[in-house]
């Protein structure tokens, strides 16, 4: 790109000097803009437009002259530094002399007064007194200019005093800032490599079944922009009002085309990516882009290269939820939060001690008054198939603060999305901190690692219940006796959220009538209920947070602070997750999948294509490691973002299943265990109903440990039931039982299961060995609840696998084909392999573990298996017989044979049909019929690890009958 030494129409000269002094300060610091500063952008020649950094020096040097021939005018090298940036151009000697000329020509305008009546005497004066001053000064510069000429013409000089001249005008004139506009400058974003005006042909976004002109099409226009190249991105912008008009983020398929044949325009240029492609007219832009292309790092080459960088886990909500929102404190510029369900008045910090501080509204909106930028992004849920009230969600959160904006996706009728959802859960704070696992900002994720079942804090209640219908024992099961449905039946108790009179509730009647017709609408929830509302409470769980969507789903959620289920009869269903943090590049990788998926809604959607959301940009990784704020705890290792996504969820050209590949390599290569926490388990490929290869991986694995005599362990926890509202009892929902099917048919039923293949190999069916190989548990707890003994499963919602104690994934995606083929579900997730090592034990041998994989899989061992209050558990070898089958196998049965005696809870191996299922219901456990046995036989309970029960309704069908609204659905729905 040719770049002019004078470019008029971009500068700035609001005074002239002839000092030739160059510096503007005598100590410039650190004065770059804030990155902040790209939302507010202006237009090119608008007056307040920041051009140059403030009180920095411009400084220049002529590095050398070159001559080829003694024909041609000799050519300078100049390199010019302007704070943190060095340009180096080159320049003939009548550009020098046309720059002295122009702004010779500019200083003599600018002295001429504007004409007016009141003045015109003053005018004739100042004319004459500024003609005289003119000449006097003119004549001396032209003296100075003539015998510059003459100097310049002299063949005879020699080029070492061609450059006197030369320095001597730069000197005059650098003061003026001659040289070409560069826009943004902006803190933590990459120098440009260059900048300059293009042509820029409409089209060209991959948007699906939106694509009907631009590229190869009739109907275009070419449209006049700013071109900026980034180390990650390219950018143009509006130069009459300076916003940027796209982002195009460099991928691995960035390309470059210059053939007339591509770009359908003499001396134009086509720039192609995933998500992109477009025209430009400019020959000389490609030269710069492919010199920055060759030096950039392309981070969206996934499952290739591993950086090391600050990495820390989470085991359950309640250290997650701390942590982000300490981070979220610590925002200066920007906050990312993309999750599945957000409930914006749930509590990060537990118990509340300090009211409202760290609910996540508040906290948000204390963030946005501090200038904070806040983009969230949401599922657009189907209302008829979901109720998380994402609607609700995003009014709540927009009328916080016009700093917080919100984006839902897909729309389901324009984009013919129907099936498939945004089910990553990320928070990123300045690009530098990136939160990444399977726990949503919403209810009910929130819990530690003692998983209680009830909540009912200190205090009564305030109403009595009517006692009709069916009373939850917390086993699974409804029973005679319960909760009343209707609204006025709903526990009241004293101290709670809304049992205290607000602030809002004080103010004048027709102010409060306002708001609460604004609270009735769900557009608003106030802020300023107090600490008095948690007065005399020491509850974990407020209002819908507390919840067991088993039992019943969530209902009204615009009043997030009535319960929907009565925590005196009913107990609360346990959370069991794991999330990471990442720090550095990973972070930036992670804020990149972000910035992609969130610009491509604005381009997608037109409601979002006004100013007020605007692009977002991706810092540079040159300043990922300039960490303003670190997560406590967190230790060295080698991470890569992983994802999922495909044209409809981030409007790539092909779809990425990086995470896919990942298990399945992991799997493949892992000598000695891997250890799975998945809220699904569906895998084993036939090609028609599931294709992801998990199963299969972990098969062939299996299958090469046994023939070559080895010990190889698979460790598989997942929940006993699926997420869905049924009535166990009854053998549970259609959606509930045609999940399980799937389950079911990737561990045990059915020809391409995992033990059905393994029981292939013929010394494998004998004695079935595949016990020594593979374990599936759940996990299950138990307390007493208003004077009666309740059980409760914890559901596993974790997305984890640990391989050999030295790798580690982490993320949003379950184990089926929705999360892990690309195409369908958004995901995100991250590897993590340990850079240093620690002593550890495996299979009865000296062996170097992973701290960060070590410390996981003891964190998780020590919750499910009690061994945070039985130390004298043995957990150091997962390998090994003695903590395979004496401490991990035997607890598992031996918890659930006691849950099976005390409770009769479902789901059980017992039961294999529905006439079994009648039987085993009509005969009362211990809870019932002996308390002290009872309690006798819970004492013997061991952590919450119970096995797998792989017989449940084994000999019924559990796909959903024909008729039903299940049954309607495509079968992907459920894979």
């Amino acid at each position: 790109m040719r770049v002019d030494l004078v470019l008029l129409h971009n500068l700035a000269l609001t005074n002239f000097t002839t000092s030739l002094s160059l510096s503007l300060s005598s100590s410039p610091g650190d004065c770059r803009l804030p990155f902040s500063a790209v939302y507010a952008t202006v237009g090119f020649k608008e007056a307040n437009a920041k051009v140059y950094l403030p009180t920095v020096p411009i400084t220049a040097r002529i590095l050398e002259v070159e001559r080829f021939t003694t024909a041609q005018d000799p050519v300078f090298k100049i390199e010019l530094k302007h704070g943190e940036f060095t340009w180096v151009v080159k320049r003939k000697e009548k550009h020098f002399m046309e720059l002295h000329r122009e702004l010779r020509t500019y200083k003599t305008f600018m002295r001429i007064p504007l004409p007016s009546r009141r003045l015109a005497p003053t005018h004739a004066h100042t004319r004459t007194h500024t003609h005289t001053h003119t000449r006097t000064h003119t004549h001396a510069r032209i003296k100075c200019n003539d015998s510059l000429s003459r100097e310049l013409d002299e063949e005879i000089i020699s080029l070492k005093f061609r450059r006197s001249p030369c320095c001597f005008i730069l000197s005059l004139h650098l003061f003026k800032k001659f040289f070409y506009r560069r826009y943004i400058t902006l803190f933590y974003l990459f120098v440009s490599s260059r900048e300059g005006m293009i042509y820029k042909r409409s089209g060209g976004h991959r948007i699906p079944g939106m694509n009907c002109c631009g590229h190869s099409q009739a109907c275009y226009r070419w449209s006049k922009r700013w071109l900026v190249v980034k180390d990650s991105c390219l950018l143009y912008m509006k130069p009459d009002s300076g916003a940027i008009s796209f982002v195009l983020l460099l991928d691995k398929e960035f390309s470059i085309k210059m053939d007339s044949k591509d770009t359908e325009t003499k001396h134009g240029v086509r720039i192609d990516s995933l998500s992109r492609l477009g025209s430009y007219v400019c020959v000389c832009v490609c030269v710069c882009v492919c010199v920055c292309v060759k030096k950039v790092y392309v981070s969206y080459v996934r499952f290739i290269y591993l950086f090391i960088f600050s990495f820390c886990r989470y085991v359950n909500g309640k250290t997650y939820m701390e942590d982000v929102a300490d981070a979220l404190e610590e925002a200066k510029e920007e906050i990312f939060i993309t999750d599945w369900w957000l409930s914006p008045e749930i509590f990060l910090k537990r118990p509340v001690m300090e009211g409202n501080r760290w609910r996540l509204d508040c906290t948000l909106k204390r963030k946005a008054q501090q200038g904070v930028r806040i983009f969230v992004m949401l599922y657009k849920e189907v209302e008829l198939a979901l109720g998380i009230n994402s609607g609700y969600s995003k009014r709540t959160l927009s009328h916080l603060h016009p700093n917080i904006k919100v984006m839902r996706h897909p729309d389901h009728v324009s984009s013919s999305v129907y099936l498939w959802a945004h089910h990553e859960k990320i928070v990123v704070v300045d690009q530098s901190v990136a939160f990444v696992g399977g726990i949503d900002l919403a209810y009910g994720r929130w819990d530690d690692r003692e998983h209680r079942l009830t909540d009912v804090g200190s205090v009564t209640r305030s109403v009595a219940l009517e006692q009709v219908g069916q009373q939850r024992t917390g086993d699974g099961a409804r029973r005679s006796g319960g909760l009343a449905q209707a609204e006025g039946d709903r526990t009241q108790p004293e101290g709670s959220l809304q049992s205290v009179q607000t602030p809002a509730q004080a103010r004048p009647a027709a102010r409060r009538q306002r708001q609460q017709r604004r609270q009735r609408s769900g557009s608003v929830q106030s802020l300023k209920t107090g600490v008095g509302e948690l007065q005399g409470n020491t509850r974990f769980w407020h209002g819908k947070d507390y919840c067991n969507f088993v039992y019943k789903d969530w209902i009204q959620l615009e009043k997030p602070f009535d319960d929907f289920i009565d925590r005196y009869t009913t107990p609360r269903m346990p959370w069991h997750d794991i999330a990471s943090a990442v720090h550095g590049r990973a972070a930036r990788d992670v804020a990149r999948h972000f910035i992609q998926r969130w610009n491509f809604t604005k381009i997608m959607k037109p409601k979002y294509r006004s100013l007020s959301y605007p692009f977002l940009l991706p810092k540079s990784h040159s300043s990922a490691n300039d960490l303003r704020y670190q997560v406590p705890d967190c230790v060295n290792a080698k991470v890569q973002v992983l994802r999922s996504a495909a044209d409809w969820s981030a409007g790539i050209k092909y779809h990425e299943e990086s995470i896919h590949s990942a298990y399945i390599q992991v799997i493949a290569k892992s000598k000695h265990y891997i250890y799975i926490e998945n809220q699904f388990f569906i895998s084993c490929a036939d090609n028609r109903t599931v294709y992801n290869k998990i199963g299969d991986a972990i098969i062939e694995r299996i299958l090469r440990a046994y023939k070559e005599g080895r010990k190889y362990r698979v460790y598989v926890v997942t929940p006993l039931l699926p997420g869905f509202e049924g009535d166990i009892t009854t053998g549970g929902g259609n959606a509930l039982q045609a999940v399980m099917h799937f389950n079911y048919r990737t561990m045990i039923r059915g020809e391409y299961s995992i033990i059905s293949q393994l029981k292939k190999e013929k010394q494998i069916l004998l004695d079935d060995h595949w016990m020594n190989y593979i374990s599936f548990a759940g996990l299950r707890t138990h307390t007493e609840l208003e004077g009666r003994l309740v059980t409760e499963l914890i559901y596993v919602h974790s997305k984890m696998l640990i391989a050999d104690d030295n790798t580690v994934i982490i993320g949003s995606a379950n184990i089926n084909d929705r999360s892990m083929l690309g195409k369908r579900d958004s995901e995100v997730a991250v590897i993590v392999e340990d850079s240093e090592k620690v002593a550890s034990v495996m299979d009865g041998q000296a062996y170097e573990a992973g701290p960060y994989a070590l410390q996981l899989r003891l964190e998780c061992f020590r919750t499910i298996l009690g061994g945070h209050n039985d130390t004298s558990i043995d957990m150091s070898d997962p390998v090994g017989d003695r903590f395979y089958k004496e401490v991990w196998m035997t607890t598992a049965g031996r918890n659930a044979t006691i849950y099976e005696k005390v409770f009769r809870c479902l789901p059980s191996s017992l039961v294999r049909n529905m006439s079994e299922l009648e039987q085993y219901q009509s005969k009362p456990g211990l809870a019932q019929t002996d308390l002290g046995r009872a309690q006798e036989e819970l004492r013997k309970i061991r952590g919450f690890l119970v096995q797998f029960p792989l017989d449940f309704l084994s000999e019924e069908n559990l796909m959903p009958s024909v008729g039903t609204k299940e049954a309607m659905v495509p079968t992907e729905i459920w894979t």
